[in-house]
């Protein structure tokens, strides 16, 4: 197999400059004010290897809510707190074919979220981080994220103003019917929580520094703690298309309609991308145009 490190930097210049060329396939989502005027031909990557060794190259200066990638360190954050059959009775582990933001799903699975990585399930965990409220949950598990990765999130104010100027109506039903099957106890603060925690941001690099807990071993993460999050992100973490791409690319990965887009390469590092033109499903185009070429030619499977 060749290793991660043993990147060649042309063929990676090479690599970026065609994935660019796929943005224009997509577009950036206009539900959220500040998301709808990002620049769609931006694109930047960073690469965190478990050598030591970095590579950066693209638009690495901008700043971006991570948004539904946090849901894999939200799951990574309570797994530390709680037994993994805890969390697991909580929210399921079954991939959707449905959409992120699916109420019907969630109406025919019982009121049960399917899995992590789609609203439901994120807005449960949302409810169950520690903190006195909204603001103390958001503040607590940022800098946890920063204690441990060693990087420079935070909550973007102005973000989170725009989030909730346009409050996404399938969130509310969803946590109305999480509330009224008993899986979330307060549905103000459990959507105020996700919010909250979805306007955490920062830069590729920073990005790349979380996904390196899950890729490398640390004295942070026990090995089957990542081993369980890897799983959940191979299998759910780009929606619906997670099965495509899990035959296609063979990481685990996880896109937010941000832009970000963070895979891993299991003891060899973490590849984090910003590509704000997304696919009809609410993956980046680029990211994942970059992260396939990147795979089949390093063989990292």
């Amino acid at each position: 197999m060749i290793k991660l490190e043993k990147i060649n930097t042309s063929n990676l210049s090479l690599w970026v400059q065609e994935a660019k060329t796929q943005a224009k396939q997509g577009s950036v989502i206009d539900r959220i004010p500040l998301l709808a005027v990002a620049d769609p031909n931006c694109f930047a990557v960073h690469i965190c290897c478990q050598s030591g060794e970095n590579y950066s190259l693209g638009d690495t200066a901008c700043v971006f809510p991570l948004m539904s990638v946090i849901k894999v360190f939200s799951l990574l954050y309570l797994l530390k707190l709680f037994e993994a059959n805890k969390v697991f009775q909580w929210v399921g582990i079954k991939p959707s074919a449905a959409p992120f933001n699916s109420f019907e799903q969630l109406v025919a699975d019982n009121g049960h979220p399917r899995n992590p990585m789609i609203n439901s399930g994120a807005i449960t965990l949302s409810d169950k981080l520690p903190g006195e409220d909204a603001n103390n949950r958001a503040y607590l598990f940022c800098e946890w994220l920063n204690e441990v990765a060693g990087c420079q999130l935070y909550v973007d104010l102005e973000m989170l103003a725009s989030v909730r100027v346009t409050r996404s109506p399938a969130n509310i039903a969803i946590a109305h019917h999480l509330n009224q099957n008993g899986y979330i106890e307060n549905i103000e603060t459990a959507l105020d929580t996700y919010e909250q925690i979805c306007c955490i941001s920062g830069r590729v690099q920073d990005l790349a520094l979380l996904g390196k807990l899950l890729a490398c071993e640390n004295s942070w993460i026990n090995s089957e703690n990542r081993r369980i999050v890897n799983a959940v992100m191979l299998t759910c973490g780009l929606y619906e298309a997670s099965a495509e791409y899990a035959v296609k690319i063979g990481l685990p990965m996880k896109s937010g309609i941000g832009g970000g887009l963070l895979a891993i390469a299991p003891n060899q590092g973490a590849i984090a991308c910003y590509s704000p033109a997304l696919d009809r499903i609410g993956n980046p185009v680029a990211g994942l145009a970059f992260i396939e070429a990147l795979s089949q030619n390093l063989s990292l499977k």
